[in-house]
């Protein structure tokens, strides 16, 4: 649940990108400037659970600044600030860190502004429970969708406002540290290691992310994407059957979806159970439960890897349209099931579109509300609504516009809206009865395709 404003008038301070903020999280995101850059210098004690850092954030005002915010948590404590190298006035409350520069900076000003800042952090709680920073038994990891960010660093937490970022890293040198990007150095220093990763290709802050734990590395593949898993060594033996077809997994939905957009990517598994698994940009992060030996989490292997292209690269512009996000993902799963020799794409829509006839829902898949947006049956019928667009203008179109979409929006943000309109040069026939149905209302439409 976003946290609460600090009282008093609400003048246009600081800056998402839309010059809004989202309705979904009305208290996180910025109005006034945009972020370009994050560089995160953090240092991290595992057994305390203690962390300080310095976020250096470079930065261009829209409009005339006396003031501005940022998003943070309210474990974390401010010990300074500056802004063009200058002390600047703050206060933090309420999870919004408010900095007065020392002198206005104008519009089209830039701005390199350093927090310094420690505390003990911890998850943000709000309506889909608490994400953020997690401590694990040996460790811990980052699971910030969609506003739990600010439980470790100062950030603009819109989705939309994405921006490179270098993060550096140092824990004690027994743990492996992994962060967003590629790594760029790692120096062990007495009992320390420092480990230091660039994310080149844009990122929204919901999807950066550290994971420390008691791991080692495996090599997966190395081209034309290089893979790797991080993983505790108990469970190495597991991860041949759980993870055996997770390069296979990557050929195909670049057969399907496009070039993959990272330089990399990695398969983190977490010493500890996890509910559901995690997506970060260039990683994603499996509990234990899902090493078992079993291969049952195949399917979730599938989802989290698509999200690379749908959420990771193509990032929704509003909250409101998480389909964009969790629809294709799903919808990935069932084209891998079918491709890897089980059910098909079909018989899964089937499967679901029975279940959640059972379940009717009263809200529209374009608008679930806030509350909503992460509930099973949004995934679900978004992925039977794309299964209804493939039906209608065939596989040669479907799979063109999926590599058309994650072509002409790779590293930014887009809308519902925005893929209405591209789908449009995909068919011959008018697809607003389509969408009419699957997106704008609630009831559930008739099966797409043969009862």
């Amino acid at each position: 649940m976003p946290g609460k404003s600090a009282k008093g008038p609400r003048e246009p301070l600081l800056g998402a990108p839309l010059d809004a903020l989202d309705p979904y999280l009305p208290d996180n995101g910025n109005l006034g400037y945009r972020i370009s850059r994050y560089d995160l210098d953090l240092q991290y004690k595992v057994s305390p659970n203690r962390l300080s850092g310095a976020a250096t954030l470079t930065a261009t005002s829209f409009v005339a600044l006396r003031k501005f915010t940022l998003d943070l948590g309210s474990s974390l404590s401010v010990s300074r600030v500056t802004v063009n190298d200058k002390r600047a006035r703050y206060s933090h409350r309420n999870r919004k860190l408010s900095i007065t520069p020392d002198a206005p900076i104008p519009p089209g000003g830039a701005m390199t502004i350093v927090i310094r800042y420690a505390g003990t952090p911890r998850p943000i709680r709000g309506a889909w429970g608490e994400v953020g920073w997690e401590e694990l038994t040996e460790g811990a990891l980052c699971a910030n969708q969609p506003n739990g960010a600010a439980s470790w660093f100062p950030c603009d937490d819109h989705p939309s406002a994405k921006a490179p970022y270098r993060i550096s890293i140092t824990t004690d040198s027994p743990y492996y540290a992994l962060a967003n990007g590629v790594l760029e150095s790692k120096r062990s220093r007495a009992a320390q290691t420092t480990w230091v990763y660039q994310q080149v290709e844009p990122m929204p802050t919901y999807l950066a992310s550290i994971q420390i734990g008691p791991y080692v590395k495996k090599t997966l593949a190395t081209k034309p994407v290089p893979v790797d898993a991080v993983l505790p060594q108990r469970l190495v033996s597991n991860l041949d059957v759980d993870f055996g077809r997770q390069v296979e997994m990557i050929d195909t939905f670049v057969e399907m979806f496009g070039p993959y957009p990272f330089p990399r990517y990695t398969v983190v598994v977490t010493d500890d159970d996890l509910d559901i698994p995690i997506e970060a940009q260039s990683f994603s992060t499996f509990g234990a439960n899902h090493c078992d030996g079993s291969q049952r989490a195949e399917r979730l292997v599938a989802h989290e890897l698509a999200h690379q292209w749908f959420g990771n690269s193509v990032t929704l512009a509003r909250w409101r349209d998480i389909w964009l996000h969790e629809g294709f993902a799903c919808y990935a799963e069932w084209l891998w099931s079918q491709r890897s020799g089980s059910k098909s794409a079909a018989e899964w829509a089937r499967h679901y579109y029975d279940k959640l006839a059972a379940n009717p829902v009263r809200a529209t898949l374009a608008d679930p509300g806030s509350r909503r947006m992460f509930d099973d049956w949004v995934y679900k019928r978004g992925a039977l609504t794309l299964h209804a667009l493939r039906l209608t203008i065939g596989d040669g179109n479907f799979f063109a516009l999926l590599k058309r979409w994650t072509d002409k929006y790779r590293y930014g943000s887009a809308t519902t809206e925005d893929f209405i309109a591209l789908a449009a040069n995909y068919s011959t026939t008018s697809l607003t009865h389509l969408w009419d149905e699957w997106l704008f209302t609630a009831e559930l439409p008739a099966f797409p395709g043969p009862s």
